[in-house]
Formats: C-alpha cells, sequence, structure tokens
C-alpha cells in the first residue's frame, strides 16, 4: 500500500450494546487508542490506509516545508470517502488517529492512521465503525475482546542527558535567556530503557488510564502516554484548548499540599512562564476564531503527583479551519518550545542532545468533518522505533525512550527544573514498572 496514494475509503458506523472496557478491543502488541474515563476509540485491524510525513523512510532530499501539511492530506482523504453514519457521536464516521513530531527536522515521522475497524463509546452509547478501502479483499477484521495477556516490567535509566548534562543545560539557556536570545525555552532530558518482547502494551495504557483518569490516555503508533494538556478540541464550530504552564509537586500531606499550590499560585516565575504559553495559543487561534475568550487569571489543576497552572481558552471558529490546521496554526506552543518560538526551538536543538520524536508534538484524532481532540504528547513513551511487531522479531527486548522537560526563564534555577522533570516522568516510570 502507498501512503503517499491512499485509497477511496467506504465508512460504516453502527450502534451496539454498550461496551465497558473499550482497550480489551485493541491490538495487544499495537495498540491504537484514545481514552479518557471510560468513554473513546480504539482501532481493530490494522490500518486500512495511512498518511506519513518525513521521517527515515523520507526520499532523499525530503523538505518537510514542500509536502502538504497533514490538514490538507487528510481533507483529499474524507472528500472521497463514502461515509454511512447514523449514530452521529463525537469519535464515529472516518476517522484517522494521529501522532505528530515535535520538530520537523526530526528523523522520526508523522503518522495518521486510519483503522480497518474503530470501537467507541460516548457517554454511554457504543458503536462499531468499520472501514475499508476500494479494492482492499482483505477478510474484514474481527471484533471481539482479546483477553489480556501477563504481567510485565520494563527497565529505564539515564538517556544521552543525565541529570548532571541536564543541569548544565538549563544553565546554558539561562545565558540565552540573559542575552536576549529568548524569553522562555522548555528543556527536556530522556530516559532510555527496554520491556520484554511480546508485552501487552495495553496493560501500560491501562495503568496510565488508571492512575491519570483525567487525562487523555492514548496509544498512537507505538507513542502511549496521558497527557493532561488539551493542544485544541474542535467540535460543531466551538473551538476550545487548555494551557498548562508552571508546575509544583503535590505536598505530603493535606497542609503541605494546599501550602504547595497557593505557592504555586503566586509564584512571579510559574506566572510569567505560564503568560507566555496561553500568548502563543491565544495568537495561533486568533486568525481562526471569533469570540476568543480566555480565563483572566490561571487557575491550579490537580493532578495525582502535582500542581499546574492552568488556562482554559473558548471561541468560535469563523473559517473552514479543521482540527489539524489549528495543530499546525499551534504547535509549538510556548508551553512545550518557548518564546519566540523559532527561537526556542533552535536553541532546544543546540542544547538537547538527541531528536524529540513525537514527544511533545500532537497527539489525537480527527474526523472527516474536521473535528478532533488533539492533545500535547507528555508523559509518555515511545516503544520501539517503529512499528512494534518488527521490533520484537529482531530481539528478546523493544526498545523505550521518554522524555520530560521544564520551562526555563529568567530565574530558573537548575536544580529545582531537574526536579520537575522527575516529577513528571513518574506516571511513565511507575506504569512501566
Amino acid at each position: 500500500m502507498d501512503p503517499q496514494r491512499p485509497p477511496r475509503l467506504v465508512v460504516e458506523t453502527r450502534e451496539i450494546e454498550p461496551v465497558e472496557d473499550l482497550l480489551a478491543y485493541a491490538d495487544p502488541a499495537e495498540p491504537l487508542a484514545w481514552l479518557r474515563r471510560s468513554d473513546g476509540i480504539v482501532g481493530v485491524g490494522g490500518p486500512a490506509t495511512w498518511m506519513e510525513r518525513g521521517g527515515d523512510t523520507a526520499p532523499a532530499g525530503f523538505d518537510p516545508d514542500r509536502v502538504p501539511p497533514p490538514a490538507e492530506t487528510w481533507r483529499h482523504v474524507a472528500s472521497g470517502a463514502e461515509i454511512d453514519d447514523p449514530v452521529g457521536l463525537p469519535g464515529t464516521g472516518l476517522v484517522a488517529f494521529g501522532a505528530l513530531v515535535f520538530d520537523r527536522r526530526s528523523h522520526s515521522s508523522s503518522r495518521l492512521v486510519v483503522p480497518r475497524a474503530i470501537v467507541g463509546r460516548h457517554r454511554g452509547r457504543s458503536w462499531v465503525t468499520r472501514i475499508r478501502g476500494e479494492g482492499d479483499d482483505r477478510p474484514e477484521p474481527v471484533i471481539e475482546p482479546v483477553p489480556y495477556g501477563p504481567y510485565w516490567s520494563g527497565t529505564l535509566g539515564p538517556g544521552a542527558l543525565d541529570p548532571a548534562g541536564y543541569q548544565d543545560a538549563v544553565r546554558a539557556a539561562l545565558d540565552a535567556i540573559a542575552a536576549g536570545e529568548v524569553g522562555k525555552v522548555v528543556l527536556a532530558r530522556d530516559l532510555v530503557g527496554t520491556i520484554p518482547a511480546g508485552s501487552d502494551l495495553r496493560r501500560l495504557v491501562r495503568a496510565l488510564a488508571n492512575d491519570y483518569p483525567d487525562t487523555w490516555t492514548y496509544a498512537v503508533d507505538g507513542l502511549i502516554g496521558a497527557s493532561p494538556e488539551t493542544l485544541v478540541t474542535v467540535a460543531g464550530g466551538a473551538v476550545t484548548a487548555r494551557v498548562l504552564a508552571g508546575t509544583i509537586p503535590r505536598g505530603t500531606d493535606a497542609d503541605d499540599d494546599a501550602h504547595a499550590s497557593d505557592e504555586l499560585a503566586h509564584s512571579a516565575k510559574n506566572i510569567d512562564e505560564h503568560r507566555y504559553a496561553v500568548q502563543s495559543v491565544l495568537e495561533a487561534l486568533r486568525p481562526h476564531t471569533s469570540a476568543l475568550r480566555a480565563d483572566d487569571e490561571p487557575f491550579t489543576l490537580e493532578l495525582p503527583n502535582l500542581w499546574h497552572l492552568a488556562t482554559d481558552v473558548a471561541g468560535e471558529l469563523h473559517d473552514h479551519a479543521s482540527a489539524l490546521d489549528l495543530v499546525e496554526a499551534l504547535h509549538p506552543t510556548a508551553a512545550v518550545a518557548g518564546t519566540p518560538t523559532d527561537a526556542a526551538v533552535e536553541l532546544i536543538r543546540r542544547l538537547e542532545p538527541f531528536d524529540r520524536g513525537r514527544y511533545a508534538g500532537p497527539v489525537g484524532w480527527v474526523d472527516a468533518a474536521g473535528d478532533g481532540e488533539w492533545a500535547i504528547a507528555l508523559r509518555c513513551a515511545q516503544i520501539g522505533s517503529g512499528p512494534v511487531q518488527r521490533q520484537a522479531e529482531y530481539s528478546d527486548t523493544i526498545p523505550v525512550v521518554a522524555h520530560a522537560g521544564a520551562g526555563i526563564v529568567a530565574g530558573s534555577d537548575p536544580e529545582a527544573e531537574l526536579i520537575e522533570t522527575r516529577v513528571k516522568f513518574r506516571p511513565i516510570v511507575d506504569a512501566l514498572a
């Protein structure tokens, strides 16, 4: 199948009896999922088609600026599809799951995947969508729950940027800020490790979903995580986003926790970092929206392991932009890159001795109408460097890499930023263990 010339798709959605455990329908080796509490969608039966952009498999001389953006490619695919969807809920009809790279120069690839079948659930109603390309003579995928495999554990250790190296990178970033090169830059560090070949990766997805139910739990092309940060949601012309920037660990008891929340809410450093992030989102959305509004002051968002400063943004589309168009306009936000954006990305390339891949890139789904939900790929790990099953053929283990970052502004303390990354690593480290 040529991913650059996807086939015409025939799509049929039908309502079914309520499904209790969506994840049980996903592929144990290559789960495709987007979940929040008991709602969401999972892919079944491998891809009907996919769209890929960049990466090591790109032809020589590949220039990401000369290739149609994902939104344009998706419009072409969706406009030619034959869709029968009497259910009409978020996630029904033709849907592509997506995981996009943080940096256009990445050796990883951005990918939109259309599965051959989708099982979904929304507010107590469930459905199955079957998708086939014209000329696809494969048997229809079997849609039934698959028993979970045995529990397993993985290992993670220091990667290319160890704790001492990370603090050195923060100091270099502070020098760049003092020189006026950037106002803010988000620096990440990495952990690398392995998991046993043949692991049921749904165990990792389920652990994250259970421990962090108020996040978006996702699995797309081996990228598995639980993100608290909505990049953008588009639904029937309404646009919403939630900006997170500014972090502090949870307290050890109720009084300590209340003190931590109050400290974050009044921290000049964190409020400054948050302001950069909110402004970058508003500037990106204004050309596409009307009645755009954001909270005047951030609120403190409680997660199991930390507090975030958060601001909700909402508006109405005044053009025909899709969720993917807005993803293209928004990414990368100041929350994951810095400001000014181009200078911050250049500084990240200089100070981080690794390729982020899809970490801190957009992850989510889009439907034929352009509606969809997209988060920033945080609290995640990339399992394998490509399709997981291919990795398992060559070794008893599968490689894993995880990243976590912190926003650096004037006044940042290198040791405190290192501690922040440790807190942000906790969800994926605990789930892998």
